[in-house]
This record gives C-alpha cells, structure tokens and sequence, in this order.
C-alpha cells in the first residue's frame, strides 16, 4: 500500500489504543459491505482483530507486510492440508492456518486504514491473496483425498475445483475491467438492483441459490471446517480410505463447475455490463 501524501500525514503508532484502532480502522458501515465482509468477519473476527492490528502497529509492520502474510498463511493451510502420514491433525492445523488468514485480512485493512495508508496496490494484493488461499486449499483437499500428489482422479478433482475458485473470482472482477474499459464507473448507478438479472425466471433462479449458499463451501473459511470435519469422521469410522474426505472433494469439486457456468450467466443476465 503506497505512502500517504504529505497533507494527510500519518497517525502515531506508538500513541494507538485499540480504541482509536477499533474506531478509525473500523469505519461505520464496514461490517454491513454486502459482497466483501465475510460473516465470520462480522460474527466474530472483527471483534479479536484491533487486538493484533495494536500489536502490529506497535511491532511497526506495515500493511503490505501484513498482506503478505495473509497470502503466506493461506497458500500454507492447503500445503498442511495435503500432507500425508497424520491427515487428522493435518486438517485441524489448515483450519487453523485459514482463522490466522482471515485475521490478517482483517487487520491488514484496519492498519492501512488507521495509518490512512490505504491504496490501488493494497486492494490489488488483498485480492491476490484471497485467490491464492482458496486455489491453494482446493489443491490440497484433492491431494488429500488422493493420499498424495500422484494421479487417480481426486487431486484432478481438487484441480477442478480450484479453476473453477479462479474463474468465479476473475468473472467478478472483470465487470469492473469490462466497465473501466468502457470508460463507466465501477459501481452501476443502479446500486444492488445491478446485481440482479434481467429476467424474472433468472432473478428467481439467483434468489434460490443465493439462500441455499452452497457456492459458500468453495470459500477458505468455509473449506477448512469442513475438511476438519471430514477428516473427524474418517477417523471416527476407521475407515481405511478417507472416504468422507473424497466425497467432499467430489462435492466441492461439482460445486465449483456449476458455479462457474451460473455465475457467469447471472453476470451476463444482469445490469452489471450495462
């Protein structure tokens, strides 16, 4: 995240409560953003992290430093999550890795914010980093159910699924493109009604999915709950093959396609491009 200009100066690290961090690095409105807070951020994250967002202004690491560690920790849970020998405790640690991801993106955005650092190159390194944790567990969960990194058709299925993270991601973000390109504003004049299709069936249709939320368990936060809880059960039931562990790769990976095809319909359907 690129410095502040001189007029707007920098806040003192040294002098941060996490009072001051909780309110100018958590702006009214920041829990109720739609499509970027996580509702694990609003259940429970955004309460724990001006605690580490103090610490890391105390400890002078800078937004981009603690961006970086979000993209390390994530690519980090789905390496822990494809090791083989102890899959049980592999699984808890990737959850675990995926809670410490979720912090830092928290307070990376309230340092920035309370430092008044916040930049393009910021949003653009957040985004990276939330593509390359959903990509890289997706590949673990397929090398998990494989055994290995060898082929059978699982860590395909892994691969699968994670291409298909990569392209709901790019299809959302190439609206703004498209609309940058074509010289509109990123936001459509319509607001929410933009999201919506033009076509009451298609409307309907993106109303059901939206409530079931099954598009949720491609997500990280999402993924590595339930990888724990399938690898809970695998040992639970002695199974010799991880066999709740490939159903969700399966699962996942079905997901992931349809996902991909809809949402792009839904993107094409709606007032996004217009």
């Amino acid at each position: 995240m690129s410095a502040p200009s001189e007029a707007e100066g920098t806040r003192s690290r040294r002098t941060a409560t996490i009072a001051d961090v909780r309110a100018l690095g958590q702006p009214p409105g920041l829990k109720e953003r739609r499509n970027e807070e996580h509702w694990a951020g609003r259940l429970y994250m955004r309460s724990l992290s001006p605690f580490f967002s103090w610490l890391s202004l105390r400890l002078g690491l800078s937004p981009n430093q603690l961006t970086y560690l979000m993209m390390f920790t994530g690519v980090a849970a789905g390496v822990v999550v494809s090791v083989p020998g102890h899959p049980l405790w592999a699984a808890l640690a990737g959850a675990l890795l995926v809670q410490v991801y979720l912090l830092l993106d928290c307070v990376d955005g309230e340092v920035a914010r309370y430092l008044r650092q916040t930049s393009v190159a910021g949003v653009y390194l957040d985004r990276i980093g939330h593509y390359l944790a959903e990509v890289a567990l997706l590949i673990g969960l397929g090398a998990r159910a494989q055994g290995g990194w060898e082929s059978g058709g699982y860590l395909e299925l892994g691969l699968v699924a994670a291409l298909g993270a990569a392209l709901i991601k790019a299809e959302t973000d190439n609206v703004v493109v498209a609309r940058a390109k074509s010289g509109l504003p990123a936001d459509p004049a319509a607001g929410d009604r933009a999201l919506r299709p033009r076509s009451t069936g298609l409307a309907l249709a993106r109303q059901a999915a939206s409530a079931v939320r099954l598009h949720r368990i491609i997500g990280a936060v999402e993924l590595s709950l339930l990888i724990a809880l399938a690898a809970v059960i695998d040992v639970l039931t002695g199974a010799q093959t991880p066999v709740t562990t490939r159903v969700l790769t399966v699962v996942v990976a079905a997901v992931a396609a349809v996902q991909t095809l809809l949402h792009l319909v839904s993107v094409i359907a709606s007032r996004r491009l217009r």
